[in-house]
């Protein structure tokens, strides 16, 4: 199921650096969340397992499934969102898993997506939105007039744009030290452009919803583009500051715009 990845001279010099104690493991199905038995399977990889677990308390009475078990002491690796590649510190040492999905894509975004891991284990952020938001996150599903699997959506896209506030300024640094993956970052960054600046007017016209809408523009912040508005209220020094209570501002002032 999992098999040892060989890493390209750029990704290894950025693991050495950020990350030098992470495993990186190459999985031989897709997923979203590791099946149960699949994931046990990794206590054989590594020296300990280390369930995270949070209290029930902190999910709204709806809330999705997948969420409520990855809140319980049940080791949940992976969930919707994470994208092609996932890390986590519930095992010792920490993991970082590649999902056949990565294939077809250029080498040199596949090394990004690796470094971006190995960045976020240094910043020692937390590994899932809810452990950003905790108690609070019933408070953003009061803010966000949206379905239980819209709410989740959008709150993985605020915590995925809180952690691009932190990680691009490393990305920024990277041109003289890690031309490659600096260049990377930055081409990702221009094929997104032209599809930020037009989300307003596909929200507006029903062509995207307002979930996948939030969910692209905070995938951009980490790559430092301009943002359109209600989405720009986020690129702020006081969202990287304030976190969770920022997030649940913003959700409150853009939907209460959206109603009127």
């Amino acid at each position: 199921m999992f098999d040892g990845r060989e890493l390209s001279s750029p990704v290894e010099a950025v693991r050495d650096v950020y990350a030098p104690d992470v495993q990186v493991l190459d999985c031989e199905r897709d997923f979203e969340t590791l099946p149960p038995a699949q994931a046990e399977d990794l206590g054989l990889l590594v020296d300990s397992l280390e369930p995270a677990s949070y209290p029930t308390a902190w999910l709204p009475d709806d809330a999705p499934t997948l969420l409520a078990r990855y809140a319980s002491s049940d080791l949940t690796i992976g969930m919707p969102g994470d994208g092609s590649v996932v890390w986590t510190r519930q095992t010792d040492p920490p993991l970082v898993i590649v999902k056949p999905r990565v294939e077809g894509s250029p080498d040199a975004f596949v090394d990004f997506l690796l470094a971006e891991a190995f960045v976020e284990l240094d910043l020692e952020v937390p590994e899932q939105f809810l452990g950003f938001f905790k108690a609070d996150y019933r408070e953003l599903d009061r803010a966000v007039a949206l379905g239980p699997s819209s709410t989740y959506q959008v709150a993985a896209a605020l915590y995925d744009g809180w952690v691009g506030l932190q990680t691009r300024d490393v990305f920024a640094g990277w041109h003289d030290d890690h031309p490659e993956l600096a260049a990377a970052w930055q081409d990702a960054g221009t094929r997104l452009e032209d599809r930020v600046s037009g989300l307003p007017r596909a929200v507006a016209r029903g062509e995207t919803e307002f979930a996948d809408a939030t969910e692209l523009a905070c995938a951009a912040i980490k790559h430092a583009i301009e943002l359109p508005a209600p989405f720009a209220a986020l690129d702020t020094d006081a969202y990287r500051d304030h976190g969770p209570e920022y997030a649940i501002k913003w959700a409150e002032k853009t939907f209460e715009s959206l109603a009127d």
